[in-house]
């Protein structure tokens, strides 16, 4: 009941109720329609306000209102299985099988037995009668992970299936009707795969009309803190470990690293720290691996850091950390990286990324000079030390 009027009726006070009353029911279908609008920006599963995750959003939201056919493609880790069963729990068939398979580390003699299945009798061993994943998916979405590591072979039974829309199972001639939604993903380059004809172009065409690129995690930095809180909360309550969050140098160090693994070894950083964390409340240096506590190099900061952006302030400290470790010890790098409790290796990093260009003198290999001055090189070894800038 939204009101009550008393009898007998005032038709002016119902006209004033019956308004109200449409106003209130103007509001909640608009806040319903902005909360939808809301929502529906976001992908369940698939974290990040990057840029580059902002588009993958918008691609999901698009293609999975549609049975096309979908490529995922991106380096290893990058979460391209978890696009692919978004696509499918957002779309029409969301209630229908999911299927996955990866053609990875597999026998070309049994990917085909995996696919379409066989009848009794058709190889030694088959024994009845066995459905593959095409019609184990049936009526709801095969993911096919890995796509381009199927042999030519399977590339051309595969295409037969999807241009056919039906298979035979091995040792059979009778023809199956499937009904399927097919998603790919690979983390190779199918187009130079192509042109390098490992990979037929037919089918290329076929299983890409709608693409979708996952970015590396180096690409979408500004994910990490995001990603890595998730995971913390994640394995906290699988461990059962009470723990908060990380220090600022932890974070720091997370954002420094290349992350060749993507979001899976971050996965794995977050969790392996988090069992081997003993005694305190946040995930701190000591707790990371040792590869990646040589990137927390933000002890001690200064109380006035330069002006600029927290990238360039965090920069600029870093060249000058390394300048004083390397005048301290008159341009030995050995020392200065032990100084500043870095690998020397880590130290010849940074020399590049922050432009300070290592010079071998002849009597001390193990020393650098600091930026190189095109308008004023230094005029002997001996000299380079005092012209730390």
């Amino acid at each position: 009941m939204v009101d009550c009027l008393e009898q007998p009726l005032d038709v002016r006070a119902l006209k004033f109720r019956l308004d109200a009353a449409c106003r209130r029911a103007d509001l909640a279908r608009d806040l319903g329609a902005a909360q939808r609008m809301l929502s529906s920006n976001r992908v369940p599963g698939l974290l990040g306000n990057s840029k580059p995750m902002a588009r993958v959003n918008e691609l999901i939201q698009k293609v999975s209102q549609v049975l096309t056919s979908v490529l995922i493609t991106g380096e290893s880790g990058t979460g391209k299985g978890v696009v692919a069963r978004a696509i499918h729990d957002l779309g029409p068939r969301a209630k229908q099988p999911f299927v996955a398979f990866s053609a990875c580390a597999l026998p070309e003699s049994l990917i085909e037995d995996e696919l379409f299945g066989h009848e009794k009798g058709a190889f030694t061993g088959a024994i009845q009668s066995r459905r593959g994943r095409f019609e184990e998916a049936r009526g709801g979405t095969i993911f096919l992970d890995e796509i381009g590591d199927l042999a030519l072979p399977q590339q051309a039974k595969l295409l037969r299936v999807l241009q056919e829309r039906s298979l035979e199972r091995l040792g059979s001639n009778a023809s199956h009707p499937i009904d399927v939604r097919i998603i790919c993903a690979t983390s190779r380059n199918l187009e130079k795969m192509v042109q390098e004809g490992t990979f037929r172009e037919d089918l290329y065409f076929r299983i890409s009309v709608v693409r979708i690129h996952m970015p590396a995690l180096r690409e979408r930095a500004e994910d990490i803190p995001l990603l890595a809180e998730y995971f913390l909360k994640t394995f906290a309550q699988a461990h059962n470990k009470r723990l908060n969050g990380f220090t600022l140098e932890f974070l720091h160090a997370l954002a420094e690293h290349h992350w060749p693994g993507n979001v899976r070894e971050l996965q794995n950083v977050i969790e392996r720290s988090l069992v081997l964390a003993d005694g305190h409340e946040h995930l701190s240096v000591k707790d990371l691996p040792h590869e990646l506590q040589e990137l927390a190099i933000m002890e001690d900061l200064p109380e006035e850091l330069p002006e600029g952006s927290f990238h360039e302030s965090v920069r600029s400290f870093k060249r000058e950390l390394v300048r004083s470790a390397l005048r301290t010890h008159a341009g030995n790098k050995l020392r200065a990286a032990r100084e500043l409790g870095i690998s020397r290796c880590y130290l010849h990093r940074l020399l590049n990324q922050l432009r300070i260009a290592p010079v071998a003198l002849q009597e001390d290999p193990e020393t650098v000079a600091v930026e190189a001055s095109p308008a004023s090189p230094p005029r002997s070894g001996l000299s380079i030390a005092s012209r730390v800038a």
